[in-house]
């Protein structure tokens, strides 16, 4: 096992980390730009290195300086998180050939699944189910056209490099087609310096259902069950749960084991997600992402396993403990993404937390990285805490979701939190009867 580790990222998942080598015994080396100098992950871990301003283009995403730092600290191993460098397949490339291990998936996993054409493809070829759509990269708009007609409208045009809803367009007819296209391409240009786009069918009320997968390097692969993380404003998750209520224990079963399947035949290791879009019935494979998932601690609540642990431990080379049959799911868990922005507007609102009070008792759990005193920079992503909740079911978990949120108090700055308040108070998400698009339809009527 490792005896040091460097975390690379900052906030609620490097503490996270953190967490989880302190109990494995592995001494921790936390990285950090000079905007989170007196942030709780490097407070509390046993080195900690500056490596450069608050910029993340200078710091988190520096990648010669987080090996710079991890060469100085001895550390053996670098674990990534989620967001910055955790699924760009040339660091991992690059820690790997500075001698050091890195805690996630191979690079060639990682640049195999970060295209979004070649994943389709490799699902296809998996046994995965995909969405009707363009064999590869569209190079033309009438090629495009000639595509949507054939799968017919509306249909969404896509960046083959894109994440976090960056690079999408919606045509809903042939003549929205030339702007979606046009629009997509020049935005996954921008974003991502590859303008190439593929097209698929448009669902119109999917569910967001993702499975998480677990795979040695001998062979051994296990899915964790299914998270339900439909409730999205403009492709952002705020809000996901575990199991998912649209489902019954059959699908859950066969959507898990096509999963599990399809990760053992790519050869794949460490943590992963599959995700799907549920329409009707059917499941239709989008995307793997191939890291830590911020919803991770839904699965953790129903299964008992500690996922960061049991990623370090495949990635030192360990094999996994335990078969699926040996998996058991019980109880129903939510996890609420807490952010610092106005709950109306949804504009960041950084600032000094003043009063700051965690909610606490049976059941309920809260990654975050706030204190009193601290303060929110401006620099990085609004989530500043995410609260997780378990019930023996889905409607005890209401309940007590309920009562954490009341006793959850970060003051100072503006949160989520109220409308997080307002969405248990709907009938429809109280029922689980809600799809992808139902949070920006809720919200939209504020």
């Amino acid at each position: 096992m490792f005896e040091k580790i460097l975390i690379a990222n900052r906030g609620e998942i490097a503490l996270r980390i953190h967490r989880a080598c302190r109990e494995m015994g592995i001494r921790t080396v936390a990285i950090h730009s000079t905007a989170d100098a007196d942030a709780m992950h490097v407070r509390l871990a046993d080195e900690a290195i500056c490596i450069g301003p608050p910029a993340p283009a200078k710091s988190y995403l520096n990648a010669h300086a987080i090996l710079s730092a991890a060469t100085i600290s001895n550390a053996e191993a670098i674990h990534p998180g989620y967001g910055f460098l955790s699924e760009n397949a040339d660091f991992a490339q690059m820690v790997e050939e500075h001698g050091f291990v890195f805690i996630g998936p191979s690079p060639d996993h990682i640049r195999l699944m970060g295209d979004k054409i070649v994943a389709r493809t490799t699902a296809k070829e998996a046994g995965l189910p995909v969405v009707p759509g363009s064999p590869g990269a569209v190079e033309s708009l009438a090629e495009a056209g000639t595509i949507a007609a054939a799968i017919g409208y509306p249909v969404l045009v896509k960046a083959s490099a894109g994440g976090g809803g960056r690079g999408m367009r919606v045509a809903d007819t042939a003549d929205d087609l030339q702007t979606a296209f046009e629009q997509a391409r020049k935005e996954a240009e921008n974003s991502f310096g590859n303008p190439e786009v593929y097209i698929e069918k448009y669902l119109r009320t999917p569910r967001h259902i993702e499975v998480q997968i677990l795979a040695d390097a001998h062979g051994n692969v296990v899915h964790l069950g299914e998270r339900d993380c439909s409730l999205q404003r403009r492709h952002q998750k705020f809000l996901e749960e575990a199991p998912s209520p649209a489902l019954n224990d059959v699908q859950r079963a066969e959507i898990g084991r096509i999963a599990a399947d399809a990760a053992r035949k790519i050869g794949y290791r460490s943590l992963g997600t599959m995700e799907f879009l549920y329409e009707n019935g059917e499941f239709y494979f989008i995307e793997m992402n191939t890291r830590l998932q911020v919803e991770h601690p839904v699965t953790e609540m129903i299964s008992g396993l500690d996922l960061v642990r049991e990623m370090i431990r495949v990635a030192a080379g360990a094999p996994l403990g335990f078969a699926q049959e040996d998996i058991r799911f019980t109880g129903h868990s939510i996890e609420c993404r807490i952010n610092a922005e106005n709950p109306v507007t949804f504009l960041p609102c950084p600032g000094r937390v003043g009063d700051y009070h965690a909610p606490g008792g049976l059941g309920v759990r809260v990654d975050s990285a706030l204190y009193a005193g601290y303060t929110v920079p401006p620099y990085y992503d609004s989530m500043i805490a995410k609260l997780i909740v378990y019930g023996t079911n889905r409607n005890e978990c209401l309940m007590r979701l309920r009562r954490a949120l009341e006793e959850f108090v970060i003051d100072g700055l503006e949160t989520t939190i109220p409308l997080h308040q307002r969405l248990l108070a709907e009938p429809d998400f109280i029922n689980g009867e809600y799809d992808n698009r139902w949070l920006e339809r809720f919200v939209g009527g504020q």
